[in-house]
């Protein structure tokens, strides 16, 4: 089929791109180039011997998006663009709604007006905030505790009163928990703008020189080092899930909510000394203040994904610390300047 990707030229869209080719499905990416890069798209292109139809723009424009289903014609959408970023959500919260909510809400409209039923939608397990009880599983309770979590929860809600209200309407939200890694060929992968918000790429980039230590915050918690726990995904294995989640839409009605993680939790330090060993090199470190709102542990039950839509990850922590340096060594400042 057709597939419209939202937000395509971005870390998580590019890869998604990649695995929708490969899996023989046309596609076309709406980007506006606010975090994602066109060269991503000329590299997908590069690596997978096929064309991608890039239209550069807003999805809070209306006429924009009626051009492109006009011009397109898909038979679903994958939903990445949005803002991203927890502590940006904080400062400016507007900003959140505005794009994310408001951007997801234009989107459906636009959807109905062409006739295009299928959504897959790029959610997070920040939806779930603090844990009542661990793994989370897709009935903990949601109670995020941010506005990027919040924008999130009702992305996710107005899906399901979209589906309630129209039987030929399908999502199915993809609750992320850490994705990171790049695709083998070392091509595409994350390029962060200014300072790494997540802790791969700010390892890779303490790794490779471009930044003098990684700051751990705090080391005694309960876990089994001290250094909070995280369930780490591949970026390959996470783009894997949104092509089986369209498949899958084609038997599942109304609005499904899916966990994509491996179900397994590794600390911080476990990540550090995998990437040591990944990239023959030392990590600096020092330990820093605990910063408010972190858990000590944060990890998923996956066990609907493969259920539901048939997915379950394959990549462990030693592929992800290799795809991440590949992509860092090759790509010393990402897009910008690579080799």
């Amino acid at each position: 089929m057709k597939v419209l990707v939202t937000g395509g030229a971005g870390y998580i869209g590019s890869h998604t791109v990649v695995e929708l080719l490969q899996a023989g499905h046309d596609v076309v990416v709406v980007d506006s180039l606010v975090n994602g890069h066109a060269e991503a798209i000329e590299r997908v292109q590069d690596l997978t011997g096929r064309p991608v139809d890039l239209e550069v723009g807003d999805i809070r424009d209306r006429p924009f998006l009626d051009r492109v289903f006009a011009a397109h014609t898909p038979s679903a959408v994958v939903h990445f663009a949005g803002l991203k970023a927890v502590g940006e959500s904080v400062e400016n919260p507007l900003a959140y709604y505005d794009v994310s909510v408001g951007g997801s809400r234009v989107l459906l409209e636009a959807m109905d007006a062409a006739g295009c039923h299928k959504i897959i939608f790029s959610s997070s397990a920040t939806v779930y905030g603090e844990p009542q009880y661990l793994p989370y599983d897709e009935q903990h309770p949601t109670n995020p505790v941010n506005p990027y979590g919040r924008t999130k929860m009702m992305v996710e809600q107005i899906l399901g009163d979209w589906c309630a209200a129209d039987p030929a309407c399908r999502a199915i939200s993809l609750r992320y928990f850490n994705p990171v890694g790049a695709h083998p060929s070392g091509r595409i992968g994350e390029d962060p703008q200014g300072i790494p918000n997540n802790l791969m790429p700010y390892i890779a980039q303490v790794a490779v020189g471009q930044r003098p230590a990684l700051q751990i915050f705090e080391d005694d918690y309960e876990a089994r080092d001290g250094t909070g726990e995280r369930d780490y995904v591949h970026v390959v294995d996470l783009a894997k899930a949104h092509v089986a989640a369209i498949e899958a839409l084609e038997k599942h009605a109304g609005h499904q909510v899916v966990n994509v993680g491996r179900g397994q939790g590794v600390t911080v330090l476990e990540l550090v000394a995998a990437f040591e060993q990944a990239s023959d090199t030392d990590i600096a470190r020092l330990i820093a203040p605990r910063r408010a709102g972190d858990l000590p542990s944060f990890y998923a039950n996956a066990s609907q994904a493969k259920a539901l839509v048939g997915w379950q990850a394959e990549l462990g922590i030693a592929e992800m610390c290799r795809d991440t340096w590949n992509w860092q060594c090759r790509n010393p400042a990402g897009f910008g300047a690579s080799q």
